[in-house]
């Protein structure tokens, strides 16, 4: 299988997030009044109107604040819930469960954070099935190309770099390993938002280098070796962990 052509330069130490014609495009999308519900949220939170244990305004009150139905607010609540961002108590309302890091405000617009968590869900089971294949299907070559791949990220690292492109390679080189040019394909046509969720967690995680970048990396050579030992089942809990782990990321506090 023929690889797909891979960025001349693995590393960037730009800290402004994509801004190419496809990412504009997705950036340029109507919002979904629950994405604008979450976002608002989101920003109250960022800003210290709602602090960490303090209670949410009711959902008729939110409702009302926002312009919206109440099964609209539900929906972006359900949503802030699945990002660690809020917790909810029957009969008692939603309570906030952390605070992100207020840098995230530099780097997106909050009215693209729900869909960039709806991108990490999609990735879990995509790449985690990539992964699964990739141990059971993975050529001497193949696994070369995602040792190097690896082996760039970690000059990335090493030089203090976001090291994007080079991120999105190693997960590239493993679609690839399964010999099925569809988890390529839907991969590369992902491309601008999964890089735009992989900027923000990178710049955010350059401000705390020592335990970011290096807990990221040693994720992926968790996978590397369940896939170098055919291990199919834990390439895939691998994978799936590690995406859910860089969502979890991009809000951490």
């Amino acid at each position: 299988m023929t690889s797909k052509p891979r960025p001349d330069h693995a590393c960037s130490n730009t800290a402004a997030l994509p801004q190419s014609d496809d990412a504009s495009k997705t950036q340029a999308r109507p919002t979904k009044l629950s994405d604008r519900v979450y976002g608002d949220i989101v920003e109250r939170i960022l800003q210290g109107e709602y602090g960490e244990g303090d209670r949410l305004p009711s959902e008729t009150k939110l409702a009302e604040m926002n312009r919206v139905s109440r099964p609209i607010v539900r929906e972006a609540l359900s949503r802030l819930r699945e990002d660690g961002l809020v917790r909810s108590q029957r009969g008692a309302g939603s309570y906030v469960e952390c605070r992100p890091d207020r840098a995230m405000l530099d780097f997106a617009p909050l009215e693209s954070l729900a869909d960039m968590q709806r991108c990490f869900e999609f990735r879990a089971a995509l790449e985690g099935e990539s992964a699964r294949l990739a141990a059971q299907h993975v050529s001497p070559s193949s696994l070369k190309e995602i040792e190097r791949a690896l082996q760039r990220l970690e000059e990335c690292i090493q030089a203090g770099e976001l090291g994007v492109d080079a991120d999105f390679g190693f997960h590239l080189a493993i679609a690839e390993a399964t010999n099925n040019r569809f988890f390529t394909d839907t991969l590369l046509s992902l491309k601008p938002q999964i890089n735009f969720g992989q900027n923000l967690a990178r710049n955010l995680g350059l401000r705390r280098p020592g335990q970011h970048l290096p807990e990221v990396q040693q994720e992926h050579v968790k996978i590397l070796q369940a896939i170098r030992e055919g291990d199919p089942e834990r390439a895939c809990q691998r994978m799936r962990q590690h995406i859910g782990n860089s969502r979890r990321r991009v809000f951490e506090g």
